[in-house]
């Protein structure tokens, strides 16, 4: 038992509600994306309507993410977990009755907002009960979450949806919600502490349109191209507005986002590899099922079943990365990780057209491999050199610069393949032609992960010893 300000806690047990409510979310997030065609043909929409599903979710929760770094200094950590999964259980429900189409993407929308709370809160909450010295295991244990939730979803939902229909996909997370709501009520204990700030309401209205026109920009990309009216006009507003942001952070006493958190060197650095990282992998988890379904005529199914086994490794390896960042530090174990990232990038350089399906999930278990030695290591050394101050602005702050950057990254990727389509007549071939560009590009990322990693601390951090203070 520990305390925070003279209440006490178990860190076992918070840490089991945080991951509990973390896993639903994110297994929220991909449970959507095999359920557009019966929700197209249930409210007779086109494909463009139906993907505001996944985009007005991506555009909610990373607009709410920056803003919990305020919120999490602001009001105490059980408050604002139950209010988190209370509005994600309310959006839960609305979806599953939903009357429209119009009624649905609302529901995601306040899912979203539930949910972008829940991350950083999560992170947070763990950083600051665990000592420096084992951070890196109760991360890797948080890791195993974020990596398995999303990639088992696909998968999930398959099934679901052929066996009931796509609203039990919120049937099936609701009933969760609400015992880890439950949990969170009588269970849960504050273990932050608050300080006296100030929303600044110019801040939000700023934050909201400069990242949220970066992402909805990236989410245009694929339909439109680069450039599209459309696009351009949204990376402008949203780079304009960004500007006025970042200007606005370092001129208020108390900044919603402080920005003083790139002054560590490791913090800038372990950001943007995690920015390689997360974009590798949303990009390529893109790519593959676009591969099986449409140039090989396999099912939703199946390209979802040749994800789990990556899933599975991400979630067995997480912890016992956590634990070799702990004894060794990021250098090493990032060195490893993106060795394994560059071989199976390379690997999918080498893919032709009738490329099995066990092939592709061995070099997706690969790249899994490489990327569970990454995800939470690099985050975590990030945050070690941060002052204990600074813990909630660095976790809002690598949330949401990763978020964004792996959405532009996915953009690159797929106006590539788009890009690089081959002019026969032949739709698989063309296709094909494109993402073995796109694995291109791909590989030269990952390249530049792998020098980049040899510059990272050797040695492990200690918060007398932080970059910024």
């Amino acid at each position: 038992m520990k305390t925070v300000k003279n209440v006490p806690y178990n860190r076992t047990l918070i840490m089991s509600i945080l991951l509990a409510a973390s896993f639903v979310s994110l297994l929220n997030q991909t449970l959507l994306i095999v359920a557009l065609p019966p929700i197209m043909e249930e409210f007779h929409i086109s494909p463009t309507e139906a993907q505001w599903v996944t985009t007005g979710f991506m555009l909610a929760n990373g607009i709410m993410i920056p803003i919990t770094a305020f919120l999490i200094e602001k009001f105490s950590s059980k408050s604002l977990l139950i209010t988190a999964i209370s509005i994600f259980s309310l959006g839960t429900l609305l979806g599953a009755l939903s009357p429209n189409f119009w009624i649905l993407i609302l529901a995601r929308i306040v899912q979203a907002i539930g949910a972008g709370m829940l991350m950083p809160l999560m992170q947070t909450v763990i950083l600051t009960i665990f000592p420096l010295e084992k951070r890196g295991t109760a991360m890797g244990i948080s890791g195993l979450v974020v990596g398995f939730a999303p990639a088992i979803g696909p998968t999930l939902a398959g099934w679901i949806i052929d066996q009931f229909s796509w609203r039990y996909l919120f049937y099936t997370v609701f009933p969760f919600t609400i015992i880890v709501l439950l949990l969170s009520i009588f269970l849960m204990k504050n273990v932050t502490i608050q300080k006296k700030v100030k929303l600044d309401i110019l801040s939000v209205i700023l934050s909201s349109f400069g990242w949220g026109g970066l992402l909805y920009g990236s989410s245009l990309v694929g339909s439109y191209g680069w450039l599209s009216s459309n696009v351009i006009l949204s990376f402008c507003i949203g780079m304009i507005a960004l500007i006025l942001f970042i200007t606005r952070q370092f001129r208020l006493q108390q900044p919603m986002l402080n920005f003083s958190v790139f002054k560590s060197k490791e913090f800038a650095l372990t950001t943007g590899l995690s920015i390689i990282v997360f974009g590798l992998l949303i990009g390529i988890e893109t790519l593959l099922p676009i591969l099986v379904q449409k140039v090989q005529k396999g099912s939703a199914l199946v390209s979802g079943a040749m994800l789990l086994p990556g899933a599975i490794i991400t979630g067995a390896m997480s912890p016992i990365s956590g634990k070799l960042f702990d004894r060794f530090g990021i250098k090493g174990l990032a060195i490893v990780g993106f060795g394994f990232t560059l071989l199976s990038t390379l690997m999918y350089t080498m893919i032709n057209i009738n490329t099995s399906f066990a092939t592709m999930t061995i070099m997706f278990a690969i790249q899994m491999l490489g990327m569970s030695l990454l995800m939470m290591p690099l985050m975590t050394s990030g945050i070690n050199a941060l002052p204990h101050h600074l813990i909630a602005h660095g976790t809002a702050m690598h949330n949401t610069i990763r978020t964004v950057g792996a959405s532009i990254f996915t953009a690159i990727l797929v106006s590539v393949m788009s890009f690089g389509n081959a002019t026969s007549g032949d739709e698989a071939a063309n296709i094909f032609a494109g993402i073995k560009i796109a694995f291109i590009v791909a590989l030269v990322f990952a390249a530049i992960g792998f020098i980049l990693s040899f510059f990272l601390s050797k040695k492990k951090r200690s918060l007398e010893n932080t970059d910024v203070k």
